[in-house]
């Protein structure tokens, strides 16, 4: 079975550096399968004019780390909508950061122009779920092979 633990509920800050510290976090986890669930909301300081929200930043920034690791991330908001965009979150792996550069795209750069739903609707790794009429709080899950 899977070795499960959660980290917390109130998960805050910005969420293109809570993203690498989870995938980091969920990396060097010592038990393997696992799942790793954390919960709560962080915030993104707008600088470009792309679409998207917290949640598939927060995925976003964890693309380059996650790169040939046997992980599976997701951050999805509960109520279905994440920022400007349709999408609830984004789901990544280790294979993201390949599919990307062989569609000739950097996340680095979809990061910087804080364009995360282009990204990964173009990856089809969009979590579309419509609005759910719940807004608990923001939920990643990663999963550990």
């Amino acid at each position: 079975g899977y070795h499960a633990r959660v980290i917390g509920t109130g998960i805050q800050g910005e969420a293109r550096e809570i993203g690498k510290a989870l995938a980091e976090y969920a990396m060097f986890f010592p038990r393997s399968p696992s799942i790793i669930i954390a919960g709560g909301e962080t915030t993104v300081t707008v600088k470009g004019e792309g679409r998207g929200g917290r949640n598939q930043e927060l995925v976003l920034a964890a693309v380059t780390h996650l790169s040939h690791e046997p992980l599976v991330f997701i951050s999805c908001g509960t109520d279905g909508i994440d920022g400007n965009s349709p999408a609830a979150g984004a789901v990544a792996d280790g294979e993201s950061l390949e599919k990307a550069y062989r569609a000739g795209m950097k996340p680095e750069e979809y990061l910087e122009r804080n364009d995360s739903y282009s990204f990964f609707h173009a990856l089809g790794d969009d979590i579309i779920t419509g609005y759910t009429g719940t807004n608990v709080m923001d939920i990643q899950i990663m999963v550990k092979l």
